[in-house]
């Protein structure tokens, strides 16, 4: 029996699309589409291994012959090694001086692909180079599309949210497996004034079809391979008409799972701030794995492959323009006030939990059920919200808004793209995923998100609250030192860099110290399932000055939940009335 159940899991998920690998969420927002006139794209780097940490890569001059030794960016291994430009440029984790930002979504694709032999280089060493060589977003898609072509490809199938000051992209890419070495890829730059979003499925579909990616045309909207059409068609990947060729239906078929694992997280994102997504049952259905296939799409194109045809559009038209604070909260969201609300079921418990522990699916009675898969979950190593002004010095202009765990339960600190060190909280090195540090914000920030997970609706209001007051307090400070920092750059670049620096390490150590604080604050008032009294922030003593706190309150499991309680067990659990 044991054996029939796990070769009907291992089915599933093949047949349905769950990744097994990393699963990841970026947004995209232009500039039109922004209240401030920034770019922004964020990443949730999702992984039960992934240590939450900023690497820091100085920009360094090169002499000829230098080489750049190239690890795997999950395992580590040296993959191997490929020449050094003449000059890097400086990298904060995966934004770079000239406020080029990258995030990347692992959606594997074909399993004839998945594997390159003598590759080098994996996504993350790709996202990596290609920063320290770029200096706008459509540089960073050459780069590494060049870097690939040369080297191999040593991932699975990704999508990459790739920004600078001006414009925002969405690139999607394949290796040629056994077959050639490289890739198969498409760019399309996000139309300004629209939002995009990709979330472990990929996302482009049909594409205009170009004679040459001339990088130097700033009208040329979309690049791709030259062979990513003829690639499939060689292979047996694809047999219809070039025009109607889509990258996603044929490298990446789309399957429940990566409707409802997947795409559902950008559905979600998309309803918050776009009419039509909210209303639209198709979208609905859509996000729910419920696929139409009609003989034409939405947009009136005909459907002659029989492709999916309520999926998502790429992209869309906010009905107002998005915050800075919108996107933070996009990237906290759990299905929260529709039909794949986590907080009102059993799985919920007594204190209204959107949060399910793995595994993500279960069998009971030979059926197959599901967990629901949300933008914020527990296994959040990292996340950013990179953010590019071009009315700004690049050093200055770009801000790595980063924090750590959960992002429900982080705090996104600012941390300027021009800096030449990082907070020791956050830093490489500072504690790993087996070893515990007292100064790591990620091992502080986990020990008040997981003492959140035991009652979240009692504890979780504090979290919401607290993180408010500290990132508006942020922003309010980073009006001021763009202002500093601006006119010390006119004066000496350097000095502003300094200042950028000490502010941002400043910024960072003392979050992990009050959050540190927070967290013992947290765990006095809410220990053994009662409530202490406080004011604001503060424990309340009994009035007699001898540390003795006030009576607790009991706030127990709640009307609904003590209904469930009693299910079941007949009158073991009743207490008699008295005679």
């Amino acid at each position: 029996m044991i054996k029939k159940i796990f070769s009907f899991i291992l089915i599933f998920i093949l047949t349905s699309g769950i990744s097994v690998s990393i699963a990841c969420t970026n947004l995209i927002v232009t500039r039109g589409a922004s209240s401030d006139k920034s770019v922004m794209i964020t990443y949730a780097a999702d992984s039960h291994t992934r240590y939450g940490a900023i690497a820091f890569y100085p920009a360094t001059d090169h002499k000829t012959g230098d080489l750049c030794e190239v690890f795997h960016y999950e395992n580590g291994k040296l993959l191997g090694t490929i020449p050094e430009v003449s000059h890097t440029y400086s990298v904060i984790q995966f934004m770079n001086e000239h406020q080029v930002a990258i995030g990347e979504t692992t959606w594997g694709g074909l399993d004839s692909l998945s594997s390159q032999p003598g590759a080098i280089l994996d996504y993350g060493s790709l996202m990596r180079i290609g920063l320290q060589r770029s200096k706008t977003a459509r540089e960073m898609i050459q780069v590494m599309t060049e870097l690939v072509a040369q080297y191999g490809y040593a991932s699975g199938g990704e999508s990459f949210s790739v920004s600078d000051a001006n414009e925002a992209w969405i690139m999607e890419i394949i290796g040629k497996g056994k077959y050639e070495k490289g890739a198969v890829w498409v760019a399309r730059q996000i139309p300004d004034g629209y939002v995009s979003g990709h979330a472990n499925q990929a996302r482009i579909t049909t594409f205009p079809f170009q004679k040459t990616n001339n990088w130097n045309d700033p009208k040329q909207t979309v690049f791709h391979s030259p062979d990513v059409i003829s690639f499939a068609k060689k292979h047996g990947f694809y047999k219809g008409t070039d025009e109607s060729f889509s990258f996603s239906d044929v490298y990446n078929p789309l399957s429940f799972g990566g409707a409802r694992f997947c795409d559902a997280r950008v559905w979600s994102f998309f309803r918050k701030i776009n009419k039509e997504i909210r209303e639209s049952q198709d979208y609905t259905n859509y996000a729910m794995g419920k696929f139409s296939k009609d003989a034409r799409f939405a947009d009136q194109r005909t459907n002659p492959n029989g492709f999916v045809s309520n999926r998502l559009p790429l992209w869309v038209k906010p009905d107002s323009p998005v915050t800075l604070q919108q996107v933070m909260a996009g990237m906290r969201d759990h299905y929260e006030d529709t039909p794949l609300d986590m907080r009102n079921d059993p799985g919920a418990g007594p204190f209204q939990s959107p949060y399910r522990w793995r595994p993500m699916e279960f069998v009971v009675d030979s059926t197959m059920y599901l967990c629901e898969r949300a933008i914020a979950t527990q296994q959040t190593g990292y996340s950013f919200v990179a953010q590019s002004r071009n009315w700004l010095p690049a050093p200055i202009g770009g801000i790595f808004w980063f924090g750590v765990d959960d992002t429900d339960g982080c705090v996104y600190a600012p941390v300027y793209c021009g800096i030449q060190r990082v907070p020791e909280s956050f830093a490489l090195g500072n504690g790993s995923m087996i070893s515990w540090s007292e100064t790591s914000a990620f091992w502080t920030f986990n020990q008040v998100n997981n003492w959140t997970y035991s009652r979240y609706n009692l504890i979780h209001p504090e979290i919401e609250g607290y993180q408010a007051q500290i990132e508006n307090q942020y922003a309010n400070e980073v009006k001021i030192i763009d202002q500093q920092a601006a006119e010390l750059y006119r004066q000496n670049p350097a000095s502003a860099t300094d200042f950028l620096t000490s502010y941002s390490v400043y910024t960072g150590n003392k979050l992990a110290a009050d959050w540190k604080t927070f967290y013992q604050y947290l765990f006095m008032k809410y220990m053994d399932g009662n409530m202490k009294v406080t004011e604001g922030r503060k424990l309340l003593d009994n009035g007699n000055g001898k540390n003795v706190p006030r009576r607790p309150l009991h706030p127990g499991y709640g009307k609904e939940w003590e209904k469930i309680m009693i299910q079941g067990t007949g009158d073991r659990l009743k207490v008699p009335k008295a005679n």
